[in-house]
């Protein structure tokens, strides 16, 4: 999976960047969302774009937060990670 990949399933979990969560949080919390979804994230990617659509104003800063926490969280592992 990408960067852009995980920042979709992060995105969906019930992490927030108030928590300020540590690395193997958000790995923990990715595999947790991943495992809940069956292993298909495409239900991922369907709540990132129903809540796009119900919430545009906040939909911009969480994915941003959300693809800098991945970069951060999966750095050393390159863009393919899981």
């Amino acid at each position: 999976m990408t960067t852009s990949d995980l920042a979709e399933v992060l995105f969906c979990c019930g992490l927030q960047e108030s928590d300020h969560p540590t690395a193997e949080q958000v790995r923990a919390a990715i595999r947790d969302r991943i495992g809940a979804c069956g292993g298909d994230r495409s239900g991922c990617v369907a709540l990132v774009a129903q809540e796009a659509g119900d919430h545009p104003e906040t939909y911009r800063p969480r994915m941003r937060w959300a693809l800098s926490t991945v970069s951060r969280a999966y750095r050393g592992l390159g863009t393919t990670a899981a």
